[in-house]
């Protein structure tokens, strides 16, 4: 019989270790604790595994667990004794436990800091990385518990378990004997460890969407037998792209004699469907969606695209039925994209996947798009593949998503794949919210680093259906957090569509100068002028003059991109004779051949009613198969988007075309040519070359980041123990001054002493102690910083000063009570700058930085960096305020000393990082001098740190 003892843990029941992990093959598994009520689990789970497993986990013949072995391995504390178990569908398939131990090796409690580590993992599921994701969730709830290093005990021929733990990337100690390897490592997170944790991390997610997006069978759910409806239209549209793999449709309703749709094998469930199934597109009713989910995972289906609406978008009852199909899914290891979705799309040859409600198969090409909004997405694909708007030079898609409500797969799953897919080189993103900004920046500036990323991001107001953290930080913080990650930030789609164009086929440039040139003066005029608005440094236009020939655009461009003085060229052509001209391809064909001698520099041309030089030029630099003749229907109209062409292999035509213009006139287009993207405007050409300029210049620092620096006299130990006594007071606190002043202290930031003045008395004392000059202020919330109200009165020079002072503030604003008063010495002479990090719960944590009072105030001139800051970060963070000339001599003033302020923003970098407990710290007014910064005011507040952050074990959304 139990007693309550046996039942009632020393700790409650750990739910926030419970947590959804995706694995190396792109599957997911659930990891939780092992509780009591897991016996008949871990009995079923031992039976499965191979006679090898066993004995490599207890070093001898073991067949079945005792009764005791079950009663041991699941009843533990929560504290000295922990076990987790990952599972599918659940099932376990694999564990893993710790037993804290004491120096003699004997079973322990705190503060003994050591504890013995063991896994078994069921033999299908080895090779899946599911040992390793156990072993990141385990060592974070050991380091939660006070455990700071790991023993584990592997016999030699168990290689795999031994290279689990030598790949982690801890710090570690091996020894050998009696016959076993004992491994020895610290569970204190090492930059490889971290590095280790984000490439699995990147390779699992990765994977787990190329399964998505290049699926060898599809299943569509939901496909009526008549042409017309959402199911019917999915398959049409996988069908017409050219499908590589195999197709199914499913219906529950169709007749048991019926074979096929259209020559597409038809079957009433998922589950009668002879061989696997690696996507299912569900197109039934929301109602539908449970019992078609659970067909599909028993049938082992990967993963959903789940097109139907009523979940998150519809209200609350419909947000629990998106976390119920989150759940459900993921009990099988599936991932979803949607619910709510448009669909996805893959134009590789190998593939040619359009699983989606677009009507037709976008050009194969090299962007990437990810959109939550399906009418956005259709947008960017009707952009993109007719060029409309005027914008042209003709690229493709390599994939697309549509996210829908991204309940499960969302922006940050498409980064992790188009990282390193060889078929993407630019990537344009359309987020109505991001949910986990602080992972999108990390994984933005990798991502951006090798390939350009740009983004439309809503402006803060978070659609129905979308679950992302509430954030404290303004709309435009957080785009400049993003722009520091090396994202090319944009305001609408036709932004997002120019900046595409120039980055797919141009190479970006090197600098920041322009050279202008063409047959109007006044384009060239209106473009100069757009670039220096830009902050572009462009040369004086040349005009070429009305009268120019295509040979004078090649003689003129191939000088502009020969001299070294410029790094890119913008050509301005208006018609000589109506549109169409046959001038056009001529003009077209000699600025592609001039561009093509000298490849390095991006070239951009802006046309004014030139459709015909536009289409040219598109023509000049398309990659897409040839077609022929009008197509139909587009005489005087909108331009159709049927085609004739096929997309490699001997599958249904894809629905492919080259470019074309209002007119619907079709061109042959030569294979590998240059792109040389043309816009309609001056504004939006020099728009989408400020951003590639920009962006070139985030690359080339990318390159050298920067280091965070060690200061000697950092105490980090000793701010952790004193961090603790305070928070032992409380869940959350803003300390007083003088614990400030001892925390801050410990880093090195040191706070000019401010002394209590409740009287006259008091305050003639403190000046005595502190020494004349000195400064008398008011430290009341509505007074405090507030030089301008008269709250803070400088050099007083003595006692008699000091009284009359005093008199003159009571009598102004109150009694002593009221005001506050403080005595502080006078700090050299400078400008005043105020210095704050905090910790956003969405976006983490952020250092900020500018000028005391109304600037950053009223203005809001302040800049952010994301912590950890870097040396190179602190001094580009300094001189990115609009304020910041008068750091350094504007109008003959005298410069200060920035490099001591860096240092002060370097250490507080460092007391957030090293210490997630400090969610607040403002040091304000910090007067910078032209020798040394002096911190007059300083306040941190404090709260208990998450149980899991960036630095903890991989996880997915949680729902």
């Amino acid at each position: 019989m139990q007693t309550s003892a046996d039942r009632q843990d020393r700790h409650q029941y750990p739910a926030h270790w419970e947590a959804d992990v995706v694995l190396r093959d792109g599957g997911t598994a659930r990891i939780r604790p092992i509780t009591i009520d897991d016996a008949d689990r871990l009995v079923s789970f031992y039976e499965q595994v191979s006679d090898e497993s066993k004995y490599y986990r207890f070093f001898a013949p073991y067949p079945r667990l005792s009764a005791k072995d079950v009663h041991r391995f699941t009843h533990h504390d929560f504290v000295d004794r922990v076990g987790l178990a990952a599972t599918i569908g659940g099932e376990f398939i694999a564990t893993v436990r710790y037993d804290r131990i004491g120096t003699d090796g004997m079973p322990a409690s705190s503060p003994a800091d050591e504890a013995e580590v063991a896994f078994l993992v069921q033999d299908a599921h080895q090779g899946r990385g599911v040992a390793s994701a156990l072993l990141e969730h385990i060592a974070a709830v050991a380091r939660e518990r006070g455990i700071r290093r790991f023993a584990a005990e592997v016999l030699p021929a168990n290689t795999k378990m031994i290279k689990v733990f030598t790949d982690a990337g801890y710090t570690q100690k091996r020894s050998f004997e009696d016959g076993v390897v004992r491994l020895e490592f610290d569970l204190e997170p090492t930059d490889r460890s971290v590095a280790v944790q984000r490439a699995r991390e990147q390779r699992a997610e990765g994977r787990s969407v190329r399964r998505l997006l290049a699926p060898g069978s599809v299943a569509v759910v939901g496909v009526g037998r008549a042409p017309g409806g959402v199911g019917r239209s999915v398959l049409d549209n996988i069908r017409a792209a050219g499908y590589a793999g195999r197709l199914h449709a499913v219906n529950k309703a169709f007749p048991e004699d019926l074979k096929d749709v259209d020559g597409v094998p038809a079957h009433r469930s998922v589950r009668h469907i002879d061989g696997p199934v690696d996507l299912a597109v569900v197109a039934v009713p929301a109602d539908h969606v449970p019992a078609v989910v659970a067909e599909c995972g028993e049938h082992g289906v990967q993963g959903l695209v789940v097109l139907a609406a009523g979940y998150a978008e519809s209200g609350p009852e419909g947000r629990e039925r998106q976390r119920a199909l989150v759940r459900h899914a993921r009990t099988y290891g599936m991932r979803i994209i949607g619910p709510n979705a448009f669909g996805i799309i893959n134009t590789a040859p190998d593939v040619r996947l359009n699983a989606s409600l677009a009507p037709e198969m976008p050009r194969p090409g090299r962007i990437g798009i990810f959109a939550q909004s399906g009418a956005i997405g259709i947008a960017l694909l009707s952009r993109l593949h007719r060029r409309g708007g005027g914008v042209t030079g003709v690229t493709g898609v390599s994939t697309f998503v549509s996210a829908g409500n991204r309940a499960d797969v969302s922006g940050n799953d498409v980064l992790q794949y188009w990282y390193d897919d060889p078929e993407t080189d630019v990537a344009l993103m359309y987020l109505e919210s991001i949910g986990n900004p602080r992972k999108f920046t990390r994984l933005a500036r990798r991502t951006a680093a090798a390939k350009p990323l740009v983004v439309v991001q809503g402006t803060g107001t978070t659609p129905q259906g979308h679950a992302v953290r509430a954030t404290r930080l303004p709309h435009a913080t957080v785009s400049a957090l993003l722009r520091q990650a090396g994202v090319i930030r944009v305001d609408t789609i036709t932004e997002l569509v120019d900046a595409g164009l120039l980055l797919a086929r141009q190479p970006l440039p090197a600098g920041p100068r322009v050279a202008i040139l063409g047959n109007s003066e006044s384009l060239g005029v209106l473009t100069y002028d757009r670039c220096l608005a830009e902050g572009l440094r462009p040369v004086h236009p040349v005009d070429l003059t009305t009268g120019a020939t295509a040979e004078d655009f090649h003689r003129a461009l191939g000088q502009a991109l020969a001299d070294d003085t410029n790094d890119a060229v913008v050509v301005t052509a208006i018609p000589a004779i109506g549109e169409a001209s046959p001038g056009d391809a001529e003009l077209a064909e000699a600025l592609r051949s001039a561009a093509a001698a000298v490849p390095g520099k991006p070239v951009l041309v802006v046309h004014v009613e030139l459709g015909g030089l536009a289409q040219a030029l598109s023509a000049a630099a398309s990659t897409a198969p040839a077609a022929v003749e009008r197509a139909p229907g587009t005489e005087g109209g909108a331009p159709s988007l049927r085609a004739t062409g096929r997309v490699g292999g001997s599958g249904p035509a894809a629905r492919t075309e080259p470019p074309e213009e209002a007119d619907g006139v079709r061109v042959s287009p030569p294979e590998g040519s240059r792109l040389i993207p043309a816009y309609p405007a001056a504004e939006r050409a020099v728009r989408a070359l400020a951003e590639a300029v920009k962006y070139g210049q985030w690359r080339r620092e990318a390159v050298d980041p920067g280091k965070v620096p060690e200061y000697e006299d950092i105490d980090e130990k000793g701010a952790a123990r004193l961090i603790a006594e305070l928070l032992a007071r409380g869940e959350g606190l803003t300390i007083s001054d003088a614990e400030t002043c001892r925390l801050l202290g410990k880093y090195g930031i040191h706070v000019r002493r401010a002394l209590p003045a409740p009287t006259p008395d008091a305050a003639a004392e403190a000046a005595r102690a502190l020494g004349y000059p000195v400064a008398l202020k008011a430290t009341a919330p509505h007074l405090r910083h507030r030089a301008d109200l008269g709250g803070v009165r400088l050099d007083v020079a003595d006692e008699e000063q000091l009284r009359r002072t005093y008199a003159e503030l009571t009598e102004l604003f109150g009694a002593p009570e009221e005001l506050r008063p403080v005595v502080q010495g006078m700090a050299p002479r400078g400008v005043d700058t105020v210095v704050r990090a905090v910790i956003d719960p969405a976006a983490g944590a952020v250092l900020s930085f500018g000028l005391a009072g109304a600037a950053s105030q009223l203005l809001g001139d302040m800049a952010h960096r994301l912590i950890p800051v870097t040396d190179r970060e602190a001094t580009s963070l300094v001189r990115s305020i609009r304020t910041a000339p008068l750091l350094f001599g504007w109008r003959g003033s005298t410069p200060v000393d920035t490099p001591a302020l860096e240092e002060l923003l370097l250490r507080v970098s460092r007391l957030v990082d090293d210490h997630p407990e400090v969610v607040a710290v403002t040091l304000e007014p910090v007067v910078v001098a032209p020798h040394g910064a002096s911190v007059l005011g300083a306040t941190v507040r404090l709260a208990p740190p998450p149980a899991r952050d960036d630095l903890g074990p991989r996880t997915m959304p949680a729902y």
